[in-house]
């Protein structure tokens, strides 16, 4: 059992839970759901030891835990698809410590008896992690799970954004521990291999926690919620899915603001009366022993009072590029391209780009959407044909990794750009959801969500005309989905965007598309958008 006690955990003056409690059973499927920055990612990384607590407790006792970030990375020690999946059980870490306990024995140590201890521990672990059958595990895991054994011998780190995240869930599920921990496990993931997940996570044998934007994806797989209020630092749990909890919780909103209401009308009831017993004749004592009667009441209702959650205000923002948008800010001709020992992405792409432009490109996994995009910086070189980006186009990247950041400095110090005042910055940060004291957080200690919300605030705020925009979505809420989408519609410059957000993308105003990998250029239609967001499955 997962079980969380009086957690209390600040980053400087900010609050992330106060006084929280919870607890997750052992086969439970559980959701977690709250705002951008409310906690979730850092709930986790308190289950995995990676923070501590500043008072209570959170443990998972002696369960095994798998952990699934967000952002996968690959470690140099995995040359090959195959070598990273299999690392999901440390069995070669744990015969490397055996054969040196063994060769440590043989000089008769001093400390010879703990050695042997530790020595029955590994044979312990060995053998719960079966690796006499370890290898054979692997072959039927890949084998159910669909993989093209081409991609085996592979270097993971040549993977498309879905194909790693396919077999980093590979990885996890192989780990066979007793606790799965998936941060945004759908992001990427094609038709086949969702439904694939899906399965293993409904059939899990131990317990499995979920950050997730997909409600889809949680009404198929999980049977309770977490909800962690960022107004109040609490954590709650609710029995039923997604959906279930939703109702709940808008019905508990609707509930919260009727009582916050008639707690205002009271407090103003008796602020009312105590103004006006201070302002009486000193001889009017009958009034001035209510006035002070009133006024303990007024502090006692001041102190119960419920806080409202914190609602952010939109003004139109007049973001322009610097220079006008030419009339061809991109130029493909005759484009191939091809990753070593690879088969073509793409052979002779052509297509042209108009100025102010909202252009989408589709397709399923690893058809290199990715790829174009960074052939449209000059990160990477065509094997023949050409890239024209216009000497008129001021072009800025927005990548799945969000580099853009400096972890060092705060939110408003990442976002200043020439012309801007820090009254404006602060003005424009409030249209990404970072008001008050939040724009001096620093941007290390920021969620993937609130990472990819200053990114996309320092995109444009920079000036260009021309904004390249790779799956901008991903660390999102629906919510947030919105108010970022608004504010790239108002923007007056060229578009290019990767996206598996269908409410996105009609929210910024897509005008035609390009379909990968046969290169087709279409106007933009709802069933051909429809048809490729269900072969990607991210319904958000």
């Amino acid at each position: 059992m997962i079980k969380c006690t009086d957690l209390c955990l600040s980053f400087g003056a900010e609050t992330i839970f106060d006084d929280a409690c919870f607890s997750v059973r052992d086969t439970d499927k559980t959701g977690i759901a709250g705002v951008n920055g409310a906690g979730k990612t850092t709930l986790f990384r308190l289950l995995l030891g990676q923070l501590q607590p500043d008072s209570g407790t959170i443990s998972a006792g002696n369960a095994r835990i798998a952990y699934l970030p967000q952002e996968i990375t690959i470690d140099d020690g995995c040359a090959t698809v195959w070598e990273y999946i299999y690392s999901g059980r440390p069995i070669k870490k744990l015969q490397n410590e055996l054969a040196d306990i063994c060769a440590k024995l043989e000089s008769d140590p001093p400390d010879w008896q703990a050695l042997l201890r530790r020595m029955s521990e590994i044979q312990q672990l060995l053998d719960v992690l079966d690796v006499y059958n370890a290898e054979d595990a692997l072959l039927d895991l890949i084998e159910s799970s669909g993989l093209p054994a081409e991609l085996l011998d592979r270097d993971p780190r040549e993977l498309s954004g879905g194909q790693k995240s396919r077999i980093a869930f590979l990885r996890l599920l192989y780990s066979d521990a007793d606790v799965f921990l998936l941060d945004e496990p759908t992001n990427h993931l094609d038709s086949e291999t969702r439904s694939f997940v899906t399965d293993r996570l409904k059939n899990h044998r131990g317990c499995v926690l979920i950050i997730s934007h997909d409600r889809d994806f949680l009404d198929e797989t999980v049977s309770s919620m977490l909800y962690l209020d960022k107004t109040t630092h609490k954590i709650t749990r609710y029995e039923g899915n997604y959906s279930r909890f939703k109702r709940t919780y808008a019905r508990e909103r609707l509930l919260k603001a009727l009582r916050i209401e008639q707690q205002e009308r009271e407090i103003k009831r008796l602020s009312d009366f105590v103004a006006k017993a201070k302002a009486a004749s000193r001889t009017n004592h009958d009034l001035k022993r209510m006035g002070k009667d009133r006024e303990k009441k007024l502090e006692r209702a001041l102190a119960a009072r419920e806080k409202r959650d914190t609602e952010y205000k939109r003004v139109r923002l007049a973001l322009t590029p610097k220079r006008r948008n030419p009339r061809l800010p991109v130029t493909v001709d005759s484009l191939s391209f091809a990753y070593p020992g690879c088969e073509p992405l793409y052979d002779k792409l052509s297509f042209a780009i108009d100025g102010g432009e909202r252009f989408l490109v589709v397709g399923e996994n690893g058809t290199g959407k990715s790829t174009l995009l960074k052939l449209l910086t000059g990160a990477l070189s065509p094997q023949r044909g050409s890239v024209n980006v216009s000497p008129y186009a001021d072009v800025a990247y927005y990548a799945q990794e969000l580099e853009l950041i400096r972890s060092e400095d705060s939110v408003l110090e990442n976002v200043r750009a020439d012309g801007y005042t820090d009254e404006k910055l602060r003005t424009v940060l409030g249209n990404f959801l970072f008001s008050g004291d939040a724009v001096f957080k620093r941007a290390g200690v920021l969620s993937p969500g609130e990472r990819a919300r200053v990114s996309l605030c320092k995109l444009l705020l920079s000036g260009a005309n021309l904004l390249l925009l790779d799956e901008p979505t991903n660390h999102l809420d629906p919510d947030t989905q919105t108010v970022i989408g608004e504010n790239i519609a108002d923007y007056e410059g060229t578009v290019i965007v990767v996206s598996h957000s269908p409410a996105f993308v009609e929210r910024i105003g897509i005008t035609r598309m390009l379909v990968l990998p046969d290169g087709r250029i279409t106007d933009y239609s709802r069933e051909l958008l429809e048809y490729y967001y269900i072969l990607s499955d991210d319904f958000m």
